[in-house]
Parts: structure tokens; C-alpha cells; sequence
């Protein structure tokens, strides 16, 4: 008799490493590092990603929520992706974004 095979999860980090490589297309950057993404969460299988967009208008939202689909989803042990686009709190860049996109968008 074969033993069963276990499923691993990736691990909050490989969540957020694999989502950090999703960028808005419109300024080049990580939505990680913009600040974009609230939340993170492993649920039996399930992925629940919460995250925003730089503004509710964003045209390419849609392209953005899918790229953080198929980029989660690939992971092994990952059933299902959710991703949720919130509005509350609205992003700020001032102080939601890292030291480093700051300096590229010329924050101070």
C-alpha cells in the first residue's frame, strides 16, 4: 500500500514573495511594496488575498487581480485563490508604500 501523499502549504512569506512579483503595469512597481495588498490569508486549500488598487477607477484592475490569481494558484498545495478588491482604507501611498517605491515616486 503507497502511503498517502501529504500536501504542503507555502508559507506566508512564499505567499507574499510570489505576490510581490505582480506589478501595476501603469508605474513598473510591486503591488507589494505599493502597499496595495492588506492581507493574506491560508484557509484549507483556499487563499484569501485583500488588497486595493491605486484608484477605484484603475482600469487595469482587472488585469492586476488576475495576475495575483494565476500567480498563487501555481503554488503547490493552493486549491483556490480568492481576491478581493477593498476600498477601506484607502490606499496612501505616504504611508502604506515602502522606503524604496517612496523614492521611486518621489515621496519624501
Amino acid at each position: 500500500m503507497a502511503e498517502a501523499e501529504t500536501k504542503t502549504r507555502p508559507t506566508d512569506e512564499e505567499l507574499r514573495e510570489r505576490i510581490r512579483e505582480v506589478k501595476d503595469p501603469e508605474i513598473d512597481l510591486s503591488i507589494v511594496d505599493l502597499g496595495l495588498v492588506y492581507e493574506i490569508e491560508w484557509d484549507e486549500g483556499t487563499v484569501n488575498v485583500k488588497m486595493t488598487l491605486t484608484s477605484p477607477g484603475c482600469p487595469l484592475g482587472p488585469i492586476i487581480r488576475g495576475a495575483v490569481y494565476a500567480k498563487v494558484k501555481d503554488l503547490p498545495g493552493v486549491e483556490d485563490v480568492d481576491v478581493e478588491i477593498v476600498w477601506n482604507p484607502p490606499w496612501d501611498p505616504r504611508t502604506m508604500a515602502s522606503e524604496d517605491v517612496k523614492m521611486a515616486l518621489g515621496i519624501w
